[in-house]
């Protein structure tokens, strides 16, 4: 228990060296953070005044290697409003420790970010979605998930046990329907269950998922929410279905169609998130 104690202080060390290196390049309040997934940088374009720092220069921070993930921290403002953004994520199938996973989240944190919008690519398991549909979060299957929280707890963030009741902000929820309407954007909602993988899900997983009530399946996403929400972030989560999930339709997988039909709906992901921004 000793160890794992020195280890998480060093782990919280780093973090908020991080935190300090980001507010040497800027020191504004951020009040938004935006994690882009795959297909959805382009959001990252419509960022006013940006500075780019690269992963690799920031303090403790791993690598994005994932293909769509181009490995920049972003700070600048968009629709009025002070943003840091990931243009590129961690995944657990990279190799990463879930405590790496999450540790830009931890850093936002500690730069006092009050809201993150997640965005990432999911393959679509309700038979009622399409491949380029929008898909608002309301909720998370996370049974296969490791807890970013494993380990001594970092009080200074949160509580040990963290209520799960509104992980994804009703108000966000609620906000986004509105925007959506008023932009004639169609959108979806369900609930996004998370594996680890890399492997694509089998259909007989596909079948089980959409039993246990998954709407839509990806690798990211559920760390940095339960992270964020240990932090008393607000979340808004949403997922461009890019692909039936396996079984649905008998077509292979691959990791191509997933960049390109993002790349399709970004303009309408850009305006959905702009037109939240505005009213945050």
């Amino acid at each position: 228990m000793k160890d794992q104690r020195l280890e998480r202080e060093r782990y919280w060390n780093e973090v908020k060296a991080a935190a300090e290196y980001i507010k040497s390049k800027d020191n504004r309040k951020f009040e938004v953070a935006l994690v882009l997934g795959s297909g959805l940088g382009p959001i990252a374009d419509r960022i006013e005044n940006v500075k780019r720092l690269p992963y690799s220069e920031i303090p403790g921070c791993p690598v994005s290697t994932a293909p769509g993930h181009e490995g920049n921290l972003l700070i600048g403002t968009l629709a009025g409003q002070n943003v840091v953004a990931m243009q590129g994520r961690f995944h657990y199938y990279e190799g990463y420790s879930m405590e790496k996973v999450v540790f830009l989240i931890r850093v936002m944190a500690v730069l006092g970010v009050n809201s993150l919008i997640l965005t990432n690519a999911a393959g679509g398991v309700n038979r009622a979605f399409n491949p380029g549909d929008l898909m608002i979060i309301t909720d998370h299957i996370g049974f296969n998930c490791v807890s970013p929280l494993i380990g001594p707890n970092i009080e200074e963030l949160g509580p040990r046990f963290n209520d799960q009741t509104h992980v994804y902000d009703p108000q966000y929820i609620a906000l986004a329907k509105q925007v959506a309407q008023d932009l004639d954007i169609s959108l979806q909602e369900g609930i996004y269950y998370y594996t680890q993988g890399p492997s694509y899900e089998t259909p007989a997983e596909i079948q089980a998922i959409g039993r246990l009530g998954g709407d839509a399946v990806g690798m990211s996403t559920v760390p940095e929410a339960i992270c964020a929400n240990h932090a008393g972030i607000r979340i808004f989560g949403l997922s461009c279905i890019t692909n039936y999930a396996a079984g649905i339709i008998d077509e292979p997988l691959n990791h191509e169609e997933v960049l390109a039909i993002g790349a399709k709906v970004s303009a309408q992901a850009v305006a959905l998130v702009e037109g939240m921004l505005n009213s945050m």
